[in-house]
């Protein structure tokens, strides 16, 4: 686990509850971000007279259990979480934790709760901790992102729902226009239900776009950020005919762009878009932008907004955050898409 990286000194905890929760977390062997004192009332302040209470800033603590350089669901976090910075550094303390072990999830997320009001975390794998962590910590908010899109809220557990589905619906189209054999396949990390949605999501926008097109059996590594494991399970798919690949597993990317240049094979990006070079297996790339939810709980907390619920993101709400990135500027493509992605946008098709 990486050490958490505090942008401002933490603020003094706000109950003894949560003292005491920090004392605990440290006899466990965590080491608790750093308490500044909120300073004294000048010497000439009348006894009679209270002092005046300097506003506090939000204390924010992001978890991203994998890496903020995985070019995948933690990265586009990560670069929400430094234009929170950027745009709201008056107003918010921000930190943050990386690569996480799935055994310390719980214990990571008790050591932000305890000096926190508002704790996001990313990635539906941190879902059964959380939901046993928040309600030991009523008076923090906590928000989810990408979990269970049927998990029912908790009084201070709101989900927000990238629905990678959406995306993934766009991702299959591009990949049956742009497959040459009729045969595509899509790769995905840990087997939860929003990667097992984008899966069939994948496979219908593929038969909305070509139909006919075969989409092989999807396979899930469990894992995010395994190449060698996904590399595998590319070379699997190129190897009966597969041409195309789509794909949510983080950094393992890698290892399905290696297969995918051994096998002179191509495969879709994202969620961050890349370069559309000569020479890429890419044909085009998928644009989740996990950061704008980020920012939307950041914001929503700031201005008294913020609702325990699932609140929905992508093409079909005003809170946006998806869109396809094409290689190719094949008009007949480029029409294709577009009108795909509007029938998403409308409503006019459900992706899975």
């Amino acid at each position: 686990m990486r050490t958490i990286r505090p942008t401002a000194t933490a603020r003094p905890h706000r109950s003894a509850r949560r003292t005491a929760a920090v004392g605990a977390v440290l006899a466990g062997g965590l080491v608790a971000l750093t308490a500044c004192s909120t300073g004294s009332a000048d010497a000439g302040t009348d006894a009679d007279e209270e002092p005046a209470a300097a506003e506090e800033a939000l204390a924010v603590g992001v978890f991203l259990p994998g890496s903020t350089s995985d070019t995948g669901f933690m990265e586009s976090a990560y670069l929400g979480y430094q234009r929170v910075e950027e745009e709201l550094g008056d107003q918010v303390e921000m930190s943050f934790v990386e690569e996480v072990a799935a055994a310390d999830y719980e214990q990571t997320l008790v050591r932000f709760a305890s000096t926190s009001d508002l704790v996001i975390s990313v990635g539906g794998q941190t879902d059964a901790d959380l939901r046993k962590v928040a309600p030991q910590f009523p008076d923090v908010t906590f928000v989810e992102i990408g979990g269970p899109a049927d998990a029912e809220p908790l009084d201070n557990l709101a989900y927000y729902d990238p629905q990678q589905a959406e995306a993934e619906y766009l991702s299959g189209a591009v990949a049956a226009l742009s497959s040459e054999t009729g045969k595509v396949g899509f790769i995905g990390g840990v087997e939860l239900p929003a990667i097992v949605n984008a899966s069939v999501a994948f496979a219908n926008g593929a038969e909305a776009a070509a139909p006919g097109t075969e989409v092989v059996t999807p396979q899930y590594l469990g894992d995010f950020n395994d190449p060698a494991k996904a590399k595998q399970a590319a070379a699997a798919n190129y190897g009966v005919g597969v041409d195309v690949i789509g794909q949510i597993v983080n950094l393992g990317k890698q290892g399905i762009e290696q297969a995918a240049q051994d096998a002179g094979t191509s495969m879709i990006g994202g969620p961050i878009p890349g370069e559309c070079a000569a020479d890429s297996p890419y044909v085009g790339y998928v644009r989740t932008d996990i950061g704008t939810e980020v920012e939307y709980a950041v914001q929503s907390v700031l201005d008294g907004t913020w609702e325990a619920a699932q609140v929905p993101f992508g093409l079909t709400t005003d809170r946006d955050g998806t869109e396809f990135v094409l290689c190719t500027e094949d008009p007949e493509t480029v029409a294709a898409l577009e009108e795909i992605t509007a029938s998403v946008a409308d409503g006019e098709v459900a992706p899975y």
